[in-house]
């Protein structure tokens, strides 16, 4: 538990605690690797941050695998100060300040993520985090999708994983 910071652009910073709820939380917890039930404090509740607050409107579904892929704020905007520093609770029995890097898992942080289960998929190569080229997570390894039979049926099968 703590408050959340990121890094971004060769410096840390807050995110400010507009919109900020479990679903956020959820999102973190998932990314720092971290079990319990996901619980968003507001309000500075674990202490004021200094320097820049990086992020704000934050607005995950919950089924993101880190903070980058959620609906958020451009990096910088926002109008807030530190006693709207946004905090998380992933577990009664842990303690620590967290502090997350916004990159894809795939490029510096997959250690801090579950193990992925077969069949698990992403987007890859879209513009957006909710478009892109259908992979699948099979034998260890991240494939494509044949689009031999591909219908509006299969995508929405695969936007309800996401």
């Amino acid at each position: 538990e703590g408050r959340v910071e990121v890094y971004h652009d060769g410096k840390w910073g807050t995110i400010c605690d507009d919109q900020w709820d479990d679903r956020d939380a959820e999102v973190v917890c998932r990314q720092l690797g971290l079990s319990g039930t996901p619980k968003a404090l507001s309000w500075a509740h674990y202490g004021q941050g200094s320097g820049p607050i990086l992020l704000d409107e934050v607005q995950c579904s919950g089924n993101e695998l880190s903070l980058d892929q959620c609906k958020k704020s451009d990096w910088g905007q926002q109008n807030c100060d530190h006693i709207e520093d946004a905090g998380v609770s992933c577990d009664p029995f842990t303690a620590m300040v967290s502090r997350l890097l916004l990159f894809s898992p795939a490029e510096c942080c997959s250690f801090l993520l579950p193990p992925l289960a077969e069949g698990t998929v992403r987007l890859a190569g879209g513009r957006s985090p909710g478009e892109g080229r259908v992979e699948v997570y099979y034998n260890g390894d991240w494939g494509t999708v044949c689009d031999d039979g591909w219908t509006d049926l299969g995508a929405q099968v695969v936007c309800r994983q996401l």
